[in-house]
């Protein structure tokens, strides 16, 4: 399980804690909920079963094989009715590959209760990107220096059909958008961003769906071809920020229910 230190912050947690449910009663009970990662291709459920087969296609016609993906989200944050936040500090590395990280119960716990919204950041903030994870070095998820170093947010690899008609690899890989590659990058904009899930009632025993539509990526708001981007996109700032504007709606939430 994918962890770091969790910093909670005791005066939200206490106030949470007194918080009233809607009938006016006090609620102290506590609870971790599960998260759960599903992924899908425009509601077509997506699974590493389907991968390394040619079953998708993108917006702008591309035939698709998917042959790896993962992903890093953190800072899950619960804000109250009350407008009381919690940021949990937690991060989940979901790798859709090796079925791992797609369950993810939450290694703190925080109020029973009603929030106005359950939110999480893609990728890493810039300050939480600056921190070593082993588990990221273990799985060779880290940027090279001369590209700002820190971790991918995202890879995405697989095959596609070009123009051609011929198989050809990409590697959709989503980090902090740089330029000058090098001793010296600059970042031109921040590529992390914030998913906001929405209003959800946390019960002793919530399991929390989050949906990726992974045909997203390609499509909403820039169509994405990829005959013109396809590899080395990790040192192109133009591509990462076609990335960061294409993930807005790519994840959504899916059913909230008792285990």
């Amino acid at each position: 399980m994918m962890k770091k230190n969790i910093l909670l912050l005791c005066i939200g947690l206490c106030l949470w804690a007194c918080d009233s449910d809607d009938s006016g009663a006090i609620n102290t009970a506590q609870t971790s909920p599960t998260f759960v990662f599903t992924h899908n291709w425009d509601g077509t459920p997506v699974s590493n079963s389907d991968f390394n087969d040619f079953i998708f296609t993108t917006e702008n016609g591309e035939s698709v094989s998917i042959e790896r993906l993962r992903y890093v989200i953190s800072d899950i944050t619960f804000t109250t009715n009350n407008g009381e936040v919690l940021n949990t500090n937690l991060y989940n590395f979901v790798d859709v590959t090796n079925n791992n990280g797609l369950n993810y119960a939450l290694e703190s716990t925080i109020p029973v209760g009603n929030y106005s919204n359950v939110s999480f950041t893609f990728g890493f903030d810039n300050q939480d990107n600056a921190q070593n994870y082993p588990d990221l070095n273990s799985a060779s998820f880290n940027v090279p220096d001369m590209l700002g170093g820190g971790y991918h947010y995202m890879q995405f690899d697989g095959k596609f059909i070009n123009n051609n008609m011929e198989e050809q690899g990409f590697n959709y890989h989503a980090i902090r958008a740089v330029d000058n590659p090098g001793d010296n990058p600059t970042f031109p904009q921040d590529t992390f961003f914030t998913v906001n899930l929405g209003a959800i009632s946390i019960t002793n025993t919530v399991e929390i769906e989050v949906k990726m539509n992974i045909a997203g990526w390609f499509k909403n708001p820039n169509l994405w071809d990829l005959n013109v981007y396809n590899q080395a996109l990790m040192p192109n700032s133009t591509a990462q920020i076609l990335m960061y504007e294409n993930g807005q709606s790519v994840f959504t939430l899916g059913d909230v229910s008792d285990e």
